[in-house]
């Protein structure tokens, strides 16, 4: 997690696992929600977004500015982690010696440009690098934001870097909604799914709700995009080699990202509501142990 002097809120707790019911009670907030149909009946009778109802709970601990600020730091943290990956070669720490492409990669893909769409794929090969990249430096323990987990912690940055880089008119609010809407969706799954074997899962949808928000769905297209991305995640196991959080959890950052991507495009274009809700997913066990 990214740490600044700024109290104990949602910044704190953007880790599977850690939030519990009362565990930060000294300011009630306004919108307490705790599923996924009460997020959106909570949106719908005040009349906002996922992102801006996120933002009035946050305000009862610090200002609209210290939120933003805050909330851009830590996209600034994801950043520099898949920056420094990008400058560093050789092997990880381990014995399974796995070597580190991130910066390999980066050269050949330098070569072609980060905008370059000639390849319909390339920004795929980018995605894939982002996500590799922070897991990269989590396997050699670099500083890299907590989100939903250490292991999993690839996936939302790789997304974000995604819109930011990819998506046209991405801008500063984009990052705070992207991130606010990821939160809300991280604060359902708290108390329901374990951080180890659901983080893939966990990551993704929270990516997807994040890049759906940003590229404009409703909150019903949000919640979708969180069901697609949480079904094409369950009974991954939690099975990394010799215990070293590197093979296959490295690769499968990038395949969350990827997927996360997908499930957000798939439900901007969905005309209909998904059959099975959100909280069904969930109690289906994504990847529980």
């Amino acid at each position: 997690m990214v740490e600044d002097s700024m109290s104990v809120s949602t910044f704190d707790i953007f880790k599977v696992g850690i939030w519990s019911s009362g565990s930060v009670d000294e300011h009630p907030i306004p919108y307490p929600f705790r599923s996924g149909e009460e997020l959106l009946r909570m949106c719908k009778e005040s009349g906002r977004t996922i992102a801006d109802l996120v933002l009035e709970n946050e305000k009862c601990w610090r200002s609209t500015y210290d939120v933003r600020a805050g909330l851009l730091a830590i996209a600034g943290a994801m950043d520099a982690s898949i920056a420094r990956a990008c400058s560093i070669g050789g092997e990880l720490h381990g014995p399974i010696r796995v070597r580190r492409r991130a910066a390999e990669q980066y050269q050949q893909l330098s070569k072609r440009g980060e905008g370059s769409l000639r390849d319909p794929l390339l920004m795929r090969d980018w995605v894939n690098l982002y996500a590799m990249a922070v897991n990269e430096e989590n396997a050699a323990r670099g500083r890299i934001v907590t989100a939903p987990t250490n292991g999993a912690a690839g996936v939302i940055p790789a997304v974000l870097r995604y819109y930011r880089k990819f998506v046209p008119g991405a801008n500063e609010d984009g990052v705070v909604d992207f991130l606010l809407t990821a939160t809300a969706i991280c604060i359902i799954y708290g108390g329901d799914v374990s951080p180890c074997g659901a983080e893939g899962g966990v990551a993704c949808s929270m990516a997807a709700a994040g890049l759906a928000a940003v590229l404009g769905g409703s909150n019903e297209q949000i919640e979708n995009a969180v069901e697609i991305a949480l079904a094409h995640n369950l009974d991954i196991t939690c099975d990394p080699v010799e215990g070293f959080a590197q093979h296959p959890c490295i690769e499968r950052n990038s395949m969350g990202a990827i997927k996360a991507i997908n499930a957000a495009r798939m439900a901007l274009r969905r005309s209909a509501t998904s059959k099975i809700r959100h909280r069904n997913w969930i109690s289906c066990g994504v990847g529980t142990d």
